[in-house]
């Protein structure tokens, strides 16, 4: 298993029905029901939460409980005034770069269904060379074709509508995947196809795998910190996303090199239980499955942290892909470094033994 490929039709054609549709954070439910759709067959029953959280479970009888886990919330904005002559203003809903922004199509979210705008911008013949304006959070609106607030409100948009890029999956050059919202539908995708694997490889754990796809980890991970209090855990491996440090403009002296194409990113926190670490290290050695290092400072900022200090401690580890543009709407990673990291996780769980505490005491 671990060199064959793993993605196939039936799994790319669900990522891509996943990825396109639109699961910002607070508005994630319609994502997660094709997330559960297409996990169902390879889990015995489903969690689920007041906010949202979806979670699959595997032999759910036994008392040792391991969890996978990805975050299924994506960068959006929200409307925050609404002027006289119709144009729109916001406010971000997470990390949304105001400046991708301008000439930007949005997808806002009402009652009465989609509403389509641009964010607008004035054009360079109109701009002060001497002391030009950069996009910023207060100058960036959305005109969506209204002539005043009155046909704004005609239309259902209001105070609070939410906001999303529509952009779409696509492959670039055969085994790059790039889309909007990679951060972190990739790690809901990724840790489904763990599910499917186990399924189809009858391979039978000694625990209870709860496959937790959070909600609200854009907004300070929220969602993980709810529901690892329903389930639990006693060990937690998070996968989420980190940075191609080798594109422009990064400095690899402050933020470390770690590239799309090289495998798995394995993290060096205080969050991250060192012998969880060294166990799934040892297991992409075994099993020749490519990886990178990085090290955090105080914290990973990922749902690794919900995890690790919940229930009076949880040893929680962070397994990442790599990705470019972060937090844009062409978010790309590569095919082979998917593929590994879903390896590397279903390997290590063939590697933890029922009961197993990661003690530094044993």
């Amino acid at each position: 298993m671990a060199k064959d490929k793993i993605i196939n039709e039936k799994s790319l054609e669900f990522l891509e029905k996943y990825l396109n549709n639109p699961s910002p954070t607070g508005y994630e439910w319609e994502g997660q029901k094709i997330w559960m759709d297409y996990i169902k067959p390879y889990v015995d029953e489903f969690i689920t939460d007041t906010y949202g959280t979806a979670v699959a479970v595997i032999n759910p009888e036994a008392k040792y409980k391991v969890v996978i886990e990805g975050h299924s919330d994506e960068i959006s904005w929200y409307v925050n005034y609404v002027t006289d002559d119709g144009l729109l203003y916001v406010i971000r809903n997470g990390g949304s770069d105001h400046q991708i922004a301008p000439s930007k199509w949005v997808d806002i979210h009402t009652k009465n269904g989609i509403v389509k705008g641009v964010f607008g911008w004035p054009a360079i013949h109109t701009r002060d060379k001497a002391k030009e304006e950069s996009p910023k959070l207060d100058n960036i609106f959305i005109d969506i074709g209204a002539k005043d607030k009155e046909e704004v409100e005609k239309m259902g948009v209001h105070v609070g509508c939410v906001i999303t890029y529509p952009d779409q999956f696509h492959i670039l050059n055969k085994d790059k995947f790039v889309c909007r919202a990679l951060d972190n539908r990739m790690g809901g995708f990724m840790i489904a196809e763990v599910a499917r694997l186990l399924k189809e490889n009858k391979k039978e754990l000694p625990f209870g795998l709860y496959v937790t796809n959070s909600v609200q980890e854009e907004i300070g991970l929220r969602g993980a910190e709810m529901i690892t209090q329903t389930i639990k855990p006693n060990v937690a491996i998070v996968t989420d996303v980190c940075h191609d440090t080798t594109t422009p403009m990064i400095n690899k002296k402050t933020e470390g090199e770690t590239k799309i194409g090289a495998g798995p990113v394995i993290s060096y926190a205080p969050a991250v239980q060192n012998k969880l670490r060294e166990r799934i290290l040892e297991t992409a050695e075994a099993n020749e499955i490519p990886f990178q290092r990085n090290a955090s400072s105080r914290y990973t900022g990922t749902d690794t942290d919900a995890f690790a200090y919940s229930n009076g401690g949880v040893a929680s580890a962070l397994i990442s892909l790599p990705l470019r543009y972060m937090h844009t709407t062409v978010e790309t990673v590569h095919k082979d470094d998917v593929e590994n990291v879903i390896r590397l996780i279903y390997q290590t769980l063939l590697n933890i033994k029922d009961g197993e505490t990661f003690s530094y005491f044993d």
